[in-house]
């Protein structure tokens, strides 16, 4: 199995020490956490989008391009890019040049996002999202595939004969599908057998599982070997200690100030509570040897390749204390049970010259990088 580390830059007080961070701080806090997951060897780091409170993640390029400056070797993704609102003339140049500086490590998610309030700011309703998403979808595809593309569509102007630029350093910047609640999404991944990465969130495994087994089935239907299929998943929050009661002690502060938040009601979660939730939903919180049973119980209902886990909200010594406990006492167990072979090829930076990566001094002066409680 691979590894990834996501944020979706949520800045709340802390549930614990009622701590709030600038922005510019929790900037220099995810930062910090792309580098310490490189160092501790995971494959990827990921920023999700979101367009309003709490979340500062509205622009993932940006932030993206500022972490491939200060790591080397690990993968960027987007956890998701909201194509259902976004040009996809802007999302072809802006993730091409991300592309270009990071030496190829960029991988896309993409999906029809998770917060409806972002469709009046891009003018459009909520029930156009899916084809919508379908359209810039199938345009973004084009545009990095193609020079001179002539197109007609509803969500923007037409194009006639363009060629976006700069193209992306990869041959094909590999596209994922954001899988959470519809089986369009596991549809369309199916049709172009590309990847899906389900949410495994707010609900219990056999919602999630529903539409893993919808994508294989379809992907078979196309023509495409569903024994070949490329599936990543979420899994909630993590919190590792080394009792069960002590990880939830410790966690529940922090479950119960996330669950009270708008964006969390929106997904309308059946969990009672904490303890509902390590029983019959997703979070990963207890002992490492209660965590690695419950991701292998949910491999062998998704088949999953790649975990992504979180650790936003927690303090900064939590959030050390979290990554490199999971990296330690968690991941090794999990590559030795669970092969796989993505990612196995190395990103084209070791084969280039590759981008320029700064130290992180030279990024961030000592003088305005203290170590920021999150």
């Amino acid at each position: 199995m691979k590894f990834a580390l996501f944020s979706l830059m949520m800045n709340l007080p802390n549930a614990v020490t009622g701590e709030v961070l600038t922005t510019q701080q929790k900037f220099h806090n995810i930062l910090q956490q792309a580098q310490l997951a490189e160092r501790l060897g995971f494959d990827a780091y990921g920023i999700g989008e979101r367009h309003g409170a709490p979340f500062l993640s509205s622009s993932p390029p940006v932030v993206l391009t500022a972490i491939a400056a200060a790591t080397s070797r690990i993968r960027l993704l987007t956890t998701v890019t909201v194509l259902s609102i976004l040009d996809p003339v802007r999302v072809a140049e802006d993730y091409a040049t991300l592309d270009q500086l990071s030496g190829g490590r960029l991988e896309l998610i993409i999906g029809k996002g998770n917060d409806p309030r972002h469709y009046p700011l891009f003018g459009i309703r909520e029930e156009q999202q899916w084809d919508s998403l379908d359209e810039r979808y199938h345009l973004l595809k084009r545009l990095w595939s193609e020079e001179n593309v002539t197109w007609e569509g509803t969500y923007r102007p037409p194009l006639d004969g363009v060629t976006t630029w700069p193209r992306p350093l990869q041959k094909s910047i590999p596209i994922w599908h954001g899988s959470a609640s519809s089986t369009l999404s596991t549809e369309l991944a199916a049709k172009y057998g590309e990847p899906l990465f389900t949410s495994n969130s707010f609900h219990p495994q056999a919602k999630y599982k529903a539409l893993i087994d919808h994508y294989r089935e379809r992907l078979t239907y196309y023509g495409h070997d569903a024994q070949q299929a490329v599936i990543g998943s979420g899994a909630g929050s993590l919190y590792l200690a080394s009792t069960g009661e002590e990880a939830i002690r410790r966690y529940k502060p922090y479950y119960e100030a996330f669950h009270a938040t708008a964006a969390a009601q929106h997904n309308q979660s059946p969990f009672t509570d904490l303890e509902d939730n390590i029983a019959r939903g997703p979070v990963l919180i207890g002992s490492p040897e209660q965590v690695i049973s419950k991701i292998l119980d949910y491999h062998a209902a998704y088949g999953h390749q790649v975990l992504s886990i979180s650790v936003d909200g927690l303090t900064h010594s939590e959030q050390l204390e979290q990554v490199e406990r999971f990296a330690t006492e968690v991941v090794p167990v999990l590559r030795r049970e669970l092969p796989s072979s993505v990612w196995n090829d190395p990103p084209l930076l070791t084969e280039h010259e590759g981008p320029f990566v700064p130290k992180p001094t030279d990024i961030w002066p000592s003088a305005i990088s203290p170590i920021f409680q999150v």
